[in-house]
């Protein structure tokens, strides 16, 4: 640990960016500004300020002008957010942290959009493309075990994605860069009386980093919102539609990468994917006394995938050419009652439930150059019918004894139910997990107006998903418990000097009986026991009317406390793969003139084992510097350019392919960018 305290004094030195500090009692953390207008927006925001755990949020005025590809790339100005960047069209990566990985085997991050649940089956984050920069409010990240609102895949935390309500603009960002990228992107907010209406349309065309990697895609929102005179009824529909057609550059071996990084192998020539996702919410919000809070939400989400892929070369079997095809509708509500019983005691209870009917079709070809997925397939590995229902209720309560103290315990229940149909006729049920019993307490005192420590304790839990087994009893499957993952936080958040927010937190989470499920590929890989722990260090701070800085270091680890391989051989003391020990950033704001802003971002990831036995070398490190300028014509037009990854740093996702290469297994590679450049006008009209 001591290795993790050496960035603490680099973090003091340079001090960190505009920020707005949460009030005194809380844990929370702003980087950027926010603009909260609508009721929903401000309920939104408010459901953090009972959870006292490391939250960050990341205002507007830091993320409308990023050109990122995927909306999960801006999570990386954010402290401890490890950014997995597999590049393969659709499936371009992930964010984590908490030393959760992004390898999609343990999906551990909760991921909403607006509030909405927002995770396909899996666990994975794929709804999170649909919102663009230019149309969110702020991005709010949850970190721990302590959260009661949310259960299924909120094992190391949350990420909220909330977009502009309410408001008078209209807002267009024109773009282009390097891979031949085009991008538009239009916002429109009205406001009148009792009624806010926001629209948002993107269009983003590339040419992509590697060869076959064109990539087109697009993204409509509308949101209607009526408020009654008194304002204390606001009720909403929210709408979004996105469709994503891609090419897969594909894979490549260590010889195909020295060879060159921006090629595509004549295997994966017809590889690609074709996207659809949607989702609809209802939103209301009633105050029907000052002591009372009622927020509801209706939604429903769609996940229509259609994918393509060549892994390898490999001649004798046809297992690395296959075609994935998911259908997944998900039906839910969630509804939380706030109670201010008097001053220092106020209630919340909540209820969730989701219904899941969904559809997985995988079907795998014989060998050919390219692949040929018109073909007739050689065998069809997957043609399920699955279902999954949860029901979820919490109960917490916020007691503050003194000005200075809040304790907040709570506790949260979650049951699961399901069934599957697979070929051959074939039914089994869902695992029988019990109720999953979640109990949480988190504490903070106010030393000072300006010094708060705070500390929790919590648990939540893992289940395997999945259309067959290990998540459905079909014959002779194992019984397997839900992974109960315990955590606990010590932190402090001060400010060190004027206009700075600090903070400094130690965390460690154990899970019991953990499991690395991949069910595109009926993967499974028992961790059983296993311990993630880190210290985060971060500050944020204007230096003065100009200037302002950033920074954070997560030193962490995720090791293997008691598992064995399937031939017995021990995992204890490995490193859970694909998790690297350290993420750093630093970045800054300069004004130089009224009309000339400049800026600076430098983000840092360690290497990271990518096999479970440690055995097979540490890759996948990267650090990158961007910068900005941005110049502004006149009150209603600024033109930016961003040049990314400045150094033309080389660095690479790699994966340890066991599965594919008929006993020759190897790392494969998925080269990121080199340094790209964006030009960019702005209209704010």
């Amino acid at each position: 640990m001591n290795y993790a305290l050496r960035p603490l004094a680099i973090a003091v030195a340079l001090t960190s960016v505009t920020a707005h500090a949460a009030p005194s009692g809380e844990s929370t953390i702003t980087l950027g500004e926010i603009s909260v207008v609508g009721n929903a927006n401000k309920s939104a925001l408010a459901g953090s300020t009972g959870v006292m755990t490391s939250v960050d949020v990341l205002g507007a005025d830091k993320i409308e002008q990023q050109n990122v590809t995927n909306s999960w790339e801006l999570l990386g100005q954010m402290p401890g957010i490890q950014l997995t960047v597999t590049g393969q069209g659709a499936e371009s990566g992930k964010a984590t942290f908490r030393a959760f990985n992004g390898e999609g085997y343990i999906n551990g991050i909760k991921t909403l959009i607006d509030g909405v649940p927002s995770n396909v089956n899996s666990g994975n984050q794929r709804f999170i493309d649909m919102v663009f920069p230019l149309e969110l409010d702020y991005i709010e990240v949850v970190r721990g075990t302590n959260d009661p609102r949310y259960g299924l895949h909120n094992i190391g935390g949350n990420i909220n994605f909330v977009t502009r309500q309410g408001g008078h603009y209209t807002d267009a960002r024109l773009t282009y860069g390097s891979f031949n990228t085009r991008e538009v992107q239009l916002a429109v907010g009205r406001e009148s009386l009792n009624f806010a209406q926001n629209y948002f349309i993107a269009k983003q065309d590339s040419d992509g980093f590697r060869d076959h990697a064109d990539s087109d895609k697009y993204s409509l929102g509308g949101k209607w919102f009526y408020t009654n005179d008194e304002g204390d009824l606001s009720l909403g529909l929210v709408t979004r539609i996105y469709h994503h057609e891609a090419e897969e550059s594909g894979f490549m071996t260590r010889e195909e990468l020295a060879a060159s990084r921006t090629s595509s192998a004549a295997k994966n020539a017809n590889d690609g994917d074709d996207r659809d996702m949607h989702q609809v919410a209802v939103h209301l919000d009633w105050q029907p006394s000052d002591a009372l809070n009622l927020n509801s939400k209706l939604y429903y989400n769609r996940y229509d995938d259609d994918r393509q892929i060549t892994f390898t070369d490999y001649q004798p079997g046809n297992a690395p050419r296959q075609r994935r095809q998911w259908d997944e509708r998900q039906t839910g509500m969630l509804s939380n009652l706030s109670w201010a019983t008097n001053d220092w005691l106020t209630l919340e209870g909540g209820v969730s439930a989701e219904h899941q009917d969904n559809e997985y079709r995988r079907t795998r070809f014989n060998y050919s150059v390219p692949t040929d997925f018109d073909a007739t397939p050689a065998r069809v590995q997957n043609d399920d019918a699955y279902t999954l229902d949860n029901v979820g209720v919490y109960l917490q309560a916020v007691i503050e004894p003194t000005d200075s103290l809040k304790i907040i315990p709570a506790y949260r229940v979650d049951r699961f139910y399901g069934e599957t149909d697979l070929p051959g006729g074939i039914e089994a049920d869902l695992q029988d997990y019990g109720s999953i019993l979640q109990p949480k307490l988190s504490v903070v005192y106010s030393l000072t107006p300006d010094v708060n420590v705070y500390a929790n304790w919590g648990r939540t839990f893992q289940i395997l998903t999945g259309s067959g087994a290990p998540a459905y009893m079909t014959a002779g499957q194992t019984s397997f418990a839900p992974s109960i993952n315990t955590g606990k936080e010590l932190g402090i958040k001060f400010s060190p000097f004027d206009d700075a927010e600090a903070r400094i937190a130690v965390w460690q989470q154990d899970a019991t009986d953990e499991v690395a499920n991949m069910p595109s590929t009926g993967t499974t890989v028992g961790l059983g026991e296993t311990r993630r722990r880190g210290i985060d260090l971060q500050i944020n701070a204007r230096i003065n009317n100009r200037w302002s800085v950033w920074a954070s270091h997560a030193y962490q680890e995720a090791k293997v406390k008691s598992a064995y391989t399937a031939a017995g051989q021990s995992l204890a003391g490995k490193e859970v793969f694909s998790t690297p020990r350290y993420i750093s950033n630093l970045g800054t704001d300069y004004q130089l003139t009224p009309d000339w802003r400049l800026g600076l971002q430098a983000r840092a990831q360690g290497d990271y084992y990518i096999d479970e036995l440690n055995e097979q070398g540490k890759y996948g490190g990267f650090a990158v510097l961007d910068v900005s300028a941005e110049y502004a014509v006149s009150p209603t037009l600024t033109v930016d350019l961003q040049l990314k990854n400045l150094t033309d740093y080389e660095y690479e996702y790699v994966w340890y392919d066991n599965f594919f290469w008929g006993g020759d297994d190897q790392p494969m590679f998925s080269p990121a960018p080199g340094r790209s450049a964006y030009l960019s006008l702005n209209f704010k009209l």
